[in-house]
């Protein structure tokens, strides 16, 4: 993940809950992409330090386990950057430009095209390159995405085929995607939820900002007063919370509970604000021991940067191998002998 701010429950139900399973069976690494943090946000780094430090404390908290899980900082592992090098050497130029991640990327830069070239730095062209190297610096068999993140996948095998091939070789495998069953969780507002539109609840938020945010809710717009009938299928944002939660908390019977819920909204024994409250109390009881955790971890800084020291040397440890193997295979003289 970039290193961009503290994370919001989106990340926690679309990727987190799937890593803490990823680490009960596979050898993993999950790293802090302050590299690619650069490609977009180079004219001010200067809150990349402490995002760095706030992603650490998000996964932490949520129960990525150190022991279990290599926890590192990309930029820690200046092995990448000589592996995105001799890629790039053998990457054609057709396959970087036509990545569509990348296209989406340059977009987003700005308004119109020209000045969108004028802003799509050397590094930002070449980060399909970069992550590309991420993966097979760790040798990668495995990578978990969402569906929409398939190309950026496909690039990355089509590198380790190309190496394969032009080498002779069968050295870098070609890594597969672990899809999870990512739910769409909207914002506040009803759109995506991000954290560039404002619209997220973050993992680390209080309990009184996660009420305030979820009062601001959109809900069903065909009811006007609270005596109207309500309907759980219009309902936009918070019907979707409550299936969402209920069936991740430790509830003895959460079909009966949700029922209970829709009969009071479609009944109008409860109104939307009302039952926005409840909701709340939801998330915060949820997230209370993550919050809880995650403030402790805060006030021990130091046990926080032995964890990615930790997981530094780990991945430092992989790389260093690969690059050595690397080397040798492309015929380079390893001066690092």
């Amino acid at each position: 993940m970039r290193p961009t701010g503290r994370l919001h429950i989106g990340h926690y139900f679309g990727a987190l809950t799937n890593w803490l399973h990823l680490q009960e069976s596979y050898d993993a690494f999950f790293m802090i992409a302050d590299w690619h943090a650069l490609t977009t946000k180079y004219q001010d780094t200067s809150q990349i330090t402490q995002s760095i430090w706030e992603i650490a404390l998000d996964w932490l908290s949520i129960g990525i386990d150190p022991d279990r899980a290599a926890v590192y900082v990309q930029s820690a592992v200046p092995e990448i950057a000589e592996l995105h090098v001799l890629l790039s050497m053998v990457s054609p130029q057709s396959w970087v430009e036509g990545e569509p991640g990348l296209k989406d990327m340059i977009r987003m830069l700005a308004n119109d095209e020209e000045e969108a070239r004028q802003k799509a730095t050397y590094g930002l062209i070449g980060y399909p390159v970069l992550m590309t190297s991420d993966i097979l610096v760790m040798k990668g068999d495995l990578v978990p995405v969402g569906k929409d993140q398939e190309s950026h996948l496909e690039f990355a095998r089509d590198v380790a085929r190309r190496f394969n091939t032009l080498y002779g070789v069968d050295y870098f495998p070609e890594p597969q995607a672990k899809y999870t069953s990512t739910p769409l969780l909207k914002g506040v507002d009803g759109q995506k939820m991000g954290k560039s539109y404002n619209n997220d609840i973050k993992i680390a938020d209080t309990a009184d900002d996660t009420v305030k945010k979820i009062r601001q809710m959109i809900t069903d717009r065909t009811r006007i007063a609270k005596s109207d009938p309500g309907h759980t299928d219009l309902c936009e944002v918070p019907w979707p919370y409550y299936n969402l939660f209920a069936n991740n908390m430790l509830m003895e019977h959460p079909s009966i509970f949700l029922s209970d819920v829709k009969q009071q909204c479609e009944n109008a024994i409860i109104g939307c604000v009302d039952c926005k409250v409840r909701l709340a109390e939801l998330v915060n009881e949820f997230f209370a021991p993550i919050r809880e955790k995650r403030e402790k971890l805060a006030k021990d800084p130091d046990k926080v940067r032995k964890i990615l020291e930790h997981g530094n040397t780990k991945a430092r440890h992989v790389a260093k191998q690969t690059l050595a193997d690397v080397r040798e295979i492309m015929s380079l003289i390893d001066w690092h002998r």
